[in-house]
């Protein structure tokens, strides 16, 4: 009884002591830098701390809430969403199916919204909350359910990996986004519009992103080949933006894709049917004119 209550101590002391440890470590690493050696005081960076702490820690209802703000000022000042009930209907039903079947499925407390930005560029972007953008310049790119589901699959993990939370967590503790009060909410907001549309994610971000992307599609019922052979689309196009040279190669990212791919079974699922798709987004294509045309966008900048 003495060795279990000895025990128990011991683990209910590691879980108080070692986030304070790594505390006083990143103090530690803050207090011999150069720039604060010279009147120092734990007081001056405390903001900060607690800034990351809370980001962090956020909890379900509380990412929400900041998504929520962000996807406002996304959408009054940065981009247009495309109103079709119906289209966007159709994206939700591929969404939610997938959402299911990944490590964060919808609860009462999380949810996940699919939206349609007007834009002809091919591009997809996911933020915290639970936000997804889909461009219809992407779901025109897109040769069947299967290649769209893959984007919506690789962004859905984006969230389910807190890739976002983590970055802004990153750029927080850099640039000192907080105040002697706690966390200053219309700066993370804006700082969560930047990473959302103009800040890449890291190159570990993105593989984890295509490795989880790619089980969920497949748990969903889709065929795998789908992300490959939209990523191998993608990689041919003419113009490439520089910002995708911070990204892993996308023949490297084909490669390891195929590899992790039973040949057997890449064509096995649902999705593959391409005029099946084109009736769905017929309404997209109605006067735009030749979708397969190889005069492609300059902002042409997915997968992301």
């Amino acid at each position: 009884m003495m060795a279990m209550l000895s025990l128990m101590k011991k683990l209910k002391l590691r879980r108080w002591i070692y986030p304070v440890i790594s505390l006083w470590v990143a103090l530690g690493v803050w207090v011999g830098s150069p720039q604060m050696s010279q009147g120092f005081s734990i007081w001056d960076i405390l903001p900060d701390v607690i800034q990351y702490v809370q980001l962090a820690s956020l909890g379900d209802l509380q990412e929400m809430a900041l998504g929520k703000q962000i996807n406002q000022q996304l959408i009054s000042q940065e981009v247009r969403i495309y109103d079709d009930p119906e289209l966007t209907d159709y994206i939700d039903r591929i969404g939610q199916r997938l959402a299911k079947e990944s490590y964060r499925p919808p609860t009462s407390n999380y949810r996940y919204t699919f939206q349609i930005v007007d834009d002809d560029s091919v591009n997809a972007f996911a933020t915290l909350g639970g936000f997804v953008y889909l461009h219809t310049g992407l779901m025109k790119e897109a040769e069947n359910e299967a290649e769209l589901a893959s984007v919506i699959g690789h962004e859905i993990a984006h969230i389910t990996e807190r890739h976002a939370i983590n970055q802004m967590r990153r750029v927080a503790l850099t640039n000192g986004l907080a105040t002697a009060a706690g966390v200053d909410q219309s700066q993370i907001v804006r700082l969560g519009v930047e990473i959302a549309l103009r800040l890449p994610h890291s190159r570990e971000a993105e593989y984890e992103a295509d490795r989880v992307g790619l089980n969920m599609i497949a748990a969903a019922g889709y065929a795998q080949i789908g992300m490959v052979d939209f990523m191998k689309k993608l990689s041919r196009s003419p113009s490439r933006p520089t910002f995708l040279s911070t990204h892993p190669h996308t023949n490297d990212r084909v490669q390891a894709l195929e590899q992790a791919i039973d040949p057997e079974f890449a064509a096995m699922g649902k999705g593959l049917d391409p005029n099946d798709y084109q009736r769905q987004i017929a309404t997209l294509n109605g006067g735009s004119g030749d979708r397969n045309s190889s005069d492609q966008s300059d902002e042409e900048f997915w997968p992301l």
